[in-house]
């Protein structure tokens, strides 16, 4: 066998990524899948999932041992592995389980969890927040964990709201009588309101949906919505992709068009939520109380205080007459699917980290993708990173 033909030795010392199993209540998803572990074993990594972690989304641990694998008990993980994967954030007491020197990589939330984070750079530790990922940076689509989670979210909705309603989503001629369609309006067209627009069109509803962002009317038209505008001249992109805090005078003449929906919808779907901000209140109860009996709303900000003023988070209730839903875990209800978006999200993360292959992650604070989600580095907080400078204006010919 010629030189150039010899197989390569494999890396020294390759670093672990240890993948824990969540412990935040009713939480479903896993942070890699088997088809994953495969290709971070191919990056030069070491790979140990705790024993049962992937259960509730159906990934067995007899199907990650197949993949290269180690499953191992939960403290094994925590305490031998170099790079922690994680969904949720931890909690102060898997915080105690981390050492110094180790790399976390999961959802944080900076700026809604300070302690969190002065306890996370106590611990000596690097983290890395799929949350802060700079989102106006084209080729950090492919880590986008949360338009990942977003996704799964709108189109969970939907099957929420379908199996509270009491009736049809599409229009049907019978035998027994005509049926019409549901009419179903939606709150907000970003990612999750987009995907909440096509599955309910593709169910056969009609559809209506409004944002603040001028651009997302076509969008909304693409997926066979129908937009409805404000009556008030103001545009509400607030960068990164985001909604901004809108002025009182559009405040007021929106109220006025949620009133009109409220009253034609048989299903509302809010999705409004602006970063480090509760959830902006849109949906009154007086609103709630001019719904037809029967109708439902999903309020998907639940989490964050809801976009009605009568949402319980966490639970489905039932007010004047309307379903109110309040689950703050639609994308776990989805596990498989979910689990398997952000592994592959964390994979090209996982690319990104480790371009030689070798087994070993390094955090470049030049790249500004891996700059943006580095929230603490070596023990040092380091969010928010520092604005991304503009692109460059293109000359005309």
């Amino acid at each position: 066998m010629s030189a150039a033909a010899a197989p390569q030795p494999p890396p020294a010392n390759p670093q672990c990524i240890g993948v824990p199993r969540e412990i935040f209540a009713g939480e479903k998803r896993v942070a890699t899948v088997p088809a994953v572990v495969e290709k971070l074993v191919k990056l030069g990594f070491r790979v140990s999932v705790a024993a049962g972690a992937g259960e509730a989304a159906s990934f067995g641990d007899e199907a990650y041992r197949a993949a290269g694998a180690q499953a191992m008990p939960s403290s094994a993980i925590w305490a031998g592995a170099d790079i922690l994967f994680k969904v949720r954030p931890p909690t102060a007491e898997e915080c105690e389980w981390m050492h110094a020197g180790q790399m976390l990589v999961g959802f944080i939330w900076p700026a809604q969890n300070p302690e969190l984070m002065a306890q996370l750079a106590a611990k000596g530790l690097t983290v890395l927040a799929m949350d802060a990922l700079p989102r106006t940076l084209s080729r950090a689509q492919k880590m986008d964990a949360l338009t990942s989670m977003a996704g799964v979210s709108g189109y969970r909705a939907v099957v929420e709201a379908a199996h509270a309603f009491g009736r049809f989503f599409s229009g049907q001629i019978t035998a027994a009588g005509k049926v019409p369609p549901a009419q179903v309006f939606i709150a907000g067209a970003g990612v999750a309101g987009l995907s909440a627009i096509g599955t309910a069109v593709s169910l056969g509803a009609v559809v209506r949906a409004n944002d603040t962002r001028a651009e997302a009317a076509d969008q909304v038209v693409s997926l066979g919505g129908t937009f409805v505008p404000v009556d008030y001249a103001e545009e509400g992109g607030g960068g990164g992709g985001y909604a901004k805090v809108m002025s009182e005078g559009f405040q007021a003449a929106q109220r006025l068009m949620y009133a009109q929906q409220a009253a034609w919808a048989d299903i509302i779907i809010t999705t409004a939520l602006i970063p480090g901000k509760p959830a902006p209140r849109l949906v009154t109860a007086e609103m709630v109380q001019a719904m037809k009996p029967g109708s439902v709303i999903v309020d998907m900000a639940a989490e964050q205080g809801g976009n009605c003023e009568l949402t319980v988070p966490g639970e489905a209730v039932v007010r004047h007459g309307v379903t109110i839903v309040g689950y703050t875990d639609l994308a776990s209800r989805l596990a498989a699917q979910s689990s398997t978006l952000y592994a592959n999200n964390l994979l090209r993360l996982a690319e990104e980290l480790c371009k030689a292959k070798d087994g070993h992650a390094v955090v470049n604070m030049e790249d500004d993708a891996i700059r943006g989600l580095t929230v603490v580095y070596q023990g040092s907080i380091s969010w928010p990173a520092p604005a991304l400078a503009a692109a460059p204006v293109a000359k005309p010919a």
